[in-house]
């Protein structure tokens, strides 16, 4: 599998497509590009973002915030209020439990169920 080629069906911002698994993982690709993603957690599961290209800010709730460049990994831990944006486009792949639910217990337009989630 070529990590970049997955991009190429990915047609909507904000909008995640599971490409793999392992174990009780998702391996998602998602391109990111706006501000629409509401703050959120994962009560119960990390969330490994890791950047394909571009760049990403990531806001971690009483933190400050910082811009993740392409190759660099960041793990969100379970229960941590976060959000992610981004100028232009940025490409990302994430890691996530099967039960991890898109932006937690906060439903916004961009929410995608599992189902929505099949690449």
């Amino acid at each position: 599998m070529n990590l970049k080629d997955k991009f190429s069906n990915v047609d909507q911002y904000f909008s995640p497509k599971i490409i793999d698994e392992v174990n009780d993982q998702y391996i998602k690709v998602a391109k990111i590009k706006g501000q629409e993603i509401p703050w959120h957690n994962h009560e119960n599961e990390d969330e490994l973002f890791y950047i394909v290209d571009g760049e990403l800010l990531m806001e971690i709730e009483n933190e400050s915030s910082f811009t993740m460049k392409k190759g660099e990994i960041f793990v969100v831990k379970k229960g941590i209020n976060h959000r992610v944006s981004s100028v232009e486009e940025c490409l990302i792949m994430l890691i996530e439990s099967k039960t991890t639910e898109h932006t937690g217990k906060v439903k916004s337009p961009i929410t995608k169920s599992i189902e929505e989630q099949t690449y």
